[in-house]
């Protein structure tokens, strides 16, 4: 669940369209002119749509790549950090290989839920998108 993350994009936007979702894969500081920068290394998610699935009420989200076809890679402030969020892969129509392990389940799938139902925070947080 800690693994992925809602970042403040747009303070100025309500719930989700001021939120992208990303995948922290590092965390790493550095000083210039005596002043610490905390930082995260992230692969980000876009959105899928402008607003959440009717079926289910969550947003779906898949990895974001580059115009040449690279996973989109990028390097933010820890302060713009928001919350843990919890993506439940959408599943397809085969079965899923019983060899799957949790930590390669972002490189298995094509898009996820945010799952809203997690906790209470996130309830509130993603019912206000709409």
């Amino acid at each position: 669940r800690y693994d992925c993350a809602f970042v403040n994009t747009d303070s100025g936007l309500k719930g989700m369209y001021g939120l992208d979702i990303v995948h922290i894969l590092a965390f790493f500081s550095f000083v210039s002119q005596s002043k610490c920068y905390p930082c995260a290394v992230v692969r980000w998610f876009d959105r899928v749509g402008d607003k959440p699935d009717t079926d289910t009420g969550m947003w779906i989200v898949r990895l974001a790549f580059t115009a040449q076809r690279r996973p989109s890679i990028g390097i933010i402030h820890v302060d713009t950090l928001y919350r843990a969020a919890h993506l439940i892969p959408l599943y397809a129509t085969r079965p899923v290989s019983r060899n799957l392990k949790p930590h390669h389940s972002y490189d298995s799938f094509t898009a996820f839920y945010i799952n809203k139902f997690i906790d209470h925070h996130a309830f509130s947080l993603l019912s206000d998108s709409y």
